[in-house]
């Protein structure tokens, strides 16, 4: 599966080059009421106004990246008479960007679409690397296909758009790229007293650039890919618990407490030192904040992880730091040594 272009130059020209060579019949583009009311009329004023286009508007968050939503999309192409020669353009989070990829890849056996990312999280990580998906039954992704957009379009001018909690979401996936894979992309990150679109623009790029390099290196996550999960084995089962209580986790909330308890597990399997774990705490801390994980919700985790897809023979499957910088893959693990791992991480936060 061959990567597609990234750009981050004259993105509104280039997609308006795109849309005069491929000849599309029309467009659809799908928002949520956030990115309708912030982000529609900046892409509106500045790309190609002769082809028709029709606005689709879906509920913001992850509860409702659920079947019942991809199946009213697909029905209001139907209704609007969208064809194999319209194009879907998924403006929008992590959450647009899966379910709007889920939804052109399916409907007519699949049409084209373009990912514009406006989060930061969905800039570094969900709209590179064709992954496309649904939710079923709280299980992250359980549903969805690998389909590449045509092209993806960055502007970080979006992110001026985005609550703090947003904007610090997304340095989660950027973190971690430096840390499974580029030490000085992680050092860069660390080194900065405040995060601001100015301050982490270039490495923005950089972060994109890292995931990627993995991808291109291992398209359907057979080997090298997987270690884009650190941190997402229990980040996801913390995402999907708190996602049934009153105080759902962002995404990338979610995925820097899983980075601290697997960074637990990858000390505890004689991977990464004592200082580059306190290194790891001390900076996702400053960044997160701090985040138990009661006890009696444990057996809560583990049944999450259990469906995570990368389990083999019933066992539960990680990807660990070997170092900053590094990653290892397929590390089984048992239930005790994860229910471990997260009592430590319990007990590390406080002393940090």
């Amino acid at each position: 599966m061959k990567q597609t272009p990234v750009f981050f130059d004259d993105i509104f020209i280039r997609f308006n080059q795109l849309l005069k060579e491929k000849k599309y019949h029309s467009v659809f583009i799908l928002v949520d009421e956030n990115t309708h009311e912030y982000c529609l009329p900046i892409f509106l004023s500045e790309t190609e106004e002769s082809i028709p286009t029709e606005i689709i508007e879906i509920p913001s968050g992850e509860e409702n990246k659920v079947i019942e939503i991809a199946i009213q999309v697909w029905e209001s192409m139907a209704d609007l008479n969208a064809s194999r020669k319209s194009l879907m353009v998924n403006l929008g989070g992590g959450m647009v960007t899966d379910i709007g990829g889920f939804i052109a890849s399916t409907f007519k056996r699949g049409i084209d679409f373009v990912n514009v990312p406006t989060s930061l999280l969905s800039m570094v990580d969900a709209s590179v690397g064709g992954k496309t998906g649904i939710d079923l039954n709280g299980i992250k992704n359980a549903v969805g296909t690998f389909s590449m957009p045509v092209a993806t379009f960055i502007f970080p001018g979006f992110l001026e758009t985005l609550p703090k909690t947003e904007f610090r979401s997304g340095l989660a996936e950027m973190l971690k790229h430096g840390l499974i894979y580029n030490k000085n992309h992680w050092k860069k990150l660390i080194a900065l007293e405040n995060f601001t679109t100015a301050s982490i623009g270039n490495l923005i790029e950089e972060s994109v650039g890292i995931k990627k390099e993995v991808v291109e290196k291992d398209p359907f996550e057979s080997g090298l890919r997987k270690i884009l999960n650190f941190g997402h084995t229990v980040g996801h089962a913390a995402e999907s618990e708190f996602l049934q209580t009153e105080n759902p986790l962002l995404h990338g909330e979610a995925v820097a407490i899983g980075m601290l308890v697997e960074a637990i597990l990858s000390f505890e399997n004689e991977l990464i030192s004592k200082d580059e774990l306190d290194e790891i705490f001390v900076h996702l801390v400053r960044i997160f904040g701090k985040k138990e994980l009661p006890e009696e919700i444990i057996p809560h985790l583990l049944h999450w992880m259990k469906f995570d897809k990368k389990n083999q023979n019933d066992q539960i499957s990680f990807s660990l730091l070997d170092g900053i910088g590094n990653c290892q893959y397929d590390i089984l693990l048992s239930e005790n040594q994860i229910s471990e791992g997260i009592l430590r991480y319990n007990k590390k936060l406080t002393t940090i």
